[in-house]
């Protein structure tokens, strides 16, 4: 494999030399990192990626690719992509440097309350929280690509969204990987007639190689690519998520959909080594807990330590456990709490890093929130996305479960989401992740449910370096702080970065997640021996991550346990 530090102009000059002498000495094992100077697509789902391909080729920016590219995510990649979820967008515009985040995740409608998932008994129900209408926040993503795209874009809407529409009207073949999604949610994804219509026509699951044809979302994509917003929020569209709302039980009304707004705020942002790390701020908690966790890591020497050593993957779990305390007591809604500004204020995290044990784990239930000072699914999906501008866009959204709550809008052919479960339904209450939370993410009507969603762009000396994120739920944020200290400080390959070991800690439980056979057997007993209590748990999330060289060039990698694909030019 190439070195990261041959990976400029030299690779341009050599490629054809290199790839000559491997063909000619039968070499195995050989990588070779593919360099692009104009522009730069990585996406979860290969055929989303080719659309964004074309709207390069057509001459459009970063920003209309990602447009266009969130739309087709809605149509290959249902068990995320969405037009009836929400997310988060961090972007850099390349001509002011300016670097933003846009917020369009998910709102409470005005008719929930903060006990509406509760018996008069004050006890959970079982999935009201995850299951049907009741659990759908109003839909964000189609008001924010559309944002983004007022903003930023330089080619006309309606040709960003067609290439989607078209998708689903005369459909595209499905994958190994739609057909075992779909397979291996088939029992929930019968459970509304609607959804198997849908996803199981004629009780089947559709066959590899067999072409799905989704004709109501094309009318519903259409009518977004002609109408804008109004297009989704209003009118035909909005009758049926109306009409379905009321004859499933949920809250949503026209009132809701038409009053639904994104919004932009000022990115989270913190200094790592050399690097500047921007990452999404609250309602997302991605931004926040990152910066705590590198910040808490980063006066350790990891010149003796590996990504997989004892010694680091304690200190990781440890400033993890920290962070995701805080997370717990102090992260919500800016708009209806108020966050506190100093949690990456250095003499706070100073006091945070002093409770670390270098050499033994500390029990969870002794950790609790820091002292805040008053001055400052897992089914998500993720890309990232670069021109030779400089523009740099990150953006992470989701139905929350996979295929949301399971629910299809009869004749509009999308998803419902049931973000409505990132709410804290009831104090100490863990939700479908194990995140535990309270005041400051409590439901209330408007409100936006607190996020793990972690879209983030690193720059080095003022310039663009990387471009990530990932799904992965509560494990999100701890997948993409290691992709950023097993680049940096590790110097593994993008591509490498993308396929390591994860492991997970989140406070409660009080669990170091491994991800299952990466682990050796000496790692296992030594992290035992410090007191962590380990379970070992299937592969996770799904890294889309770009690395931007002094010179410019670019190169992508996805994360190999998904099926996603990497193009540039």
């Amino acid at each position: 494999m190439l070195s990261r530090e041959s990976r400029a102009p030299a690779f341009v000059s050599t490629f054809v030399t290199i790839l000559l002498l491997v063909q000619l000495c039968g070499c195995a094992g050989i990588e070779l990192s593919r360099y692009y100077k104009q522009g730069i697509v990585v996406t979860a789902a290969p055929v989303a990626t080719q659309v964004g391909e074309k709207i390069f080729a057509a001459g459009g920016n970063a920003f209309d690719v990602a447009v266009a590219v969130g739309f087709a995510l809605a149509v290959v990649h249902p068990e995320a992509g969405n037009i009836c979820g929400g997310g988060f967008a961090l972007i850099r515009d390349g001509h002011s440097g300016l670097i933003e985040a846009l917020d369009f995740r998910e709102t409470a409608p005005a008719g929930s309350s903060e006990k509406m998932y509760l018996d008069n008994d004050d006890q959970v129900r079982p999935d009201a929280s995850t299951t049907c209408a009741l659990a759908a926040g109003v839909p964000g993503t189609v008001a924010g690509l559309y944002e983004l795209w007022q903003r930023h874009g330089s080619l006309p809407w309606e040709q960003l969204v067609t290439p989607a529409a078209q998708l689903a009207d005369t459909g595209f073949l499905v994958d190994d990987y739609l057909a075992a999604s779909i397979s291996g949610h088939r029992e929930s994804l019968t459970q509304f007639e609607s959804t198997a219509e849908l996803f199981r026509p004629g009780g089947k699951t559709p066959s590899v190689g067999g072409r799905l044809v989704l004709s109501d979302l094309a009318s519903t994509l259409y009518a977004i690519a002609g109408e804008g917003p109004d297009g989704f929020y209003r009118g035909t569209v909005a009758d049926k998520i109306v009409s379905c709302m009321q004859e499933h039980g949920g809250l949503i009304s026209h009132e809701d959909l038409e009053g639904y707004e994104s919004v932009w705020r000022t990115p989270i942002a913190f200094r790592f080594d050399s690097l500047t790390v921007y990452s999404m701020p609250p309602p997302s908690s991605g931004g926040i807990c990152i910066g705590q966790i590198l910040s808490l890591l980063q006066p350790y020497d990891f010149t003796t330590m590996s990504p997989q050593s004892v010694e680091y993957i304690h200190l990781f779990a440890e400033a993890a456990r920290l962070s995701f305390a805080d997370r717990s007591e102090h992260l919500g809604d800016p708009d209806f709490y108020d966050v506190p500004a100093g949690l990456l204020a250095p003499h706070y995290l100073a006091r945070r890093a002093a409770l670390i044990d270098n050499d033994q784990a500390t029990p969870s239930q002794q950790v609790s929130a820091g002292a805040a000072i008053s001055s400052e699914s897992d089914q998500t999906t993720h890309y990232s996305i670069c021109d030779s501008a400089g523009n740099m866009v990150a953006i992470t959204y989701t139905l929350n479960a996979a295929y949301g709550c399971k629910l299809v809008v009869q004749g509009a052919g999308f998803l419902l989401n049931n973000e409505m479960d990132d709410f804290s339904i009831k104090p100490g209450h863990p939700n479908r992740y194990g995140l535990i939370g309270g005041e400051a993410n409590k439901i209330e009507p408007g409100k936006r449910m607190l996020s793990s969603m972690s879209p983030t762009l690193v720059l080095k000396d003022g310039q663009p370096f990387m471009v990530l994120g990932s799904p992965g739920g509560s494990k999100i944020i701890t997948v993409v702080a290691q992709a950023i200290v097993n680049f940096t400080r590790f110097h593994l390959s993008l591509s490498e970065t993308a396929a390591e070991a994860r492991f997970h800690h989140q406070w409660l439980p009080d669990v170091l997640y491994l991800e299952e056979g990466r682990f050796g057997i000496n790692t296992i007993q030594g992290l035992i021996a410090r007191g962590h209590n380990i379970k070992e748990r299937n592969a996770y999330s799904d890294l889309q991550a770009v690395y931007i060289a002094e010179d410019g060039l670019m190169t992508g990698a996805s994360d190999p346990r998904g099926r996603g694909s990497v193009w540039g030019f």
